[in-house]
């Protein structure tokens, strides 16, 4: 882990909110000059510990309403079967994330889609890219808390 100072942490937080501020609002936020924050940030960024600063975009006004959790069971645990596996997943824009998981599933998927229809395209798309033992979906009725933001 990074070694973080309290103001590290305060621009990580501010930015996580809010990463189109200036760096003089930034600076006005924290308390430091244009240049001191210009070399923390830069400093962040260099480490590793700012991977991207991204627009989040809502999905629901881009007609992607519809968020699902595909529990996997692989057929197969072999490095080509992985390999393949993960060149589907990443090639798939629909496929938020893949996990690969401990228990009783292999892998977890979270992608957005416009609707079951739209869902039953990425299934069949992903089973004709991998072979697969089990695939079970879940639907989200409710999204209670989603947020990017990591607890610094």
């Amino acid at each position: 882990m990074e070694k973080l100072d309290h103001i590290d942490r305060r621009i990580l937080a501010i930015l996580q909110r809010d990463a189109s501020l200036s760096l003089e609002e930034l600076g006005e936020r924290i308390g430091l000059s244009r240049n001191a924050v210009w070399r923390r940030v830069k400093a962040l960024e260099e480490s590793g510990v700012i991977r991207a600063r991204v627009a989040l975009l809502d999905p629901e006004k881009l007609g992607l309403g519809l968020t699902v959790f595909m529990m996997i069971r692989a057929e197969r645990h072999t490095p080509d079967w992985l390999e393949k596996f993960t060149r589907a997943t990443r090639d798939m824009p629909e496929i938020l994330g893949a996990y690969r998981m401990t228990g009783d599933l292999d892998y977890l998927i979270r992608a957005r889609v416009a609707d079951v229809k739209a869902y039953d395209r990425l299934y069949k798309d992903l089973i004709a890219r991998v072979e697969l033992h089990d695939v079970s979906s879940s639907f989200v009725m409710e999204e209670t808390k989603e947020t990017t933001a990591l607890p610094v």
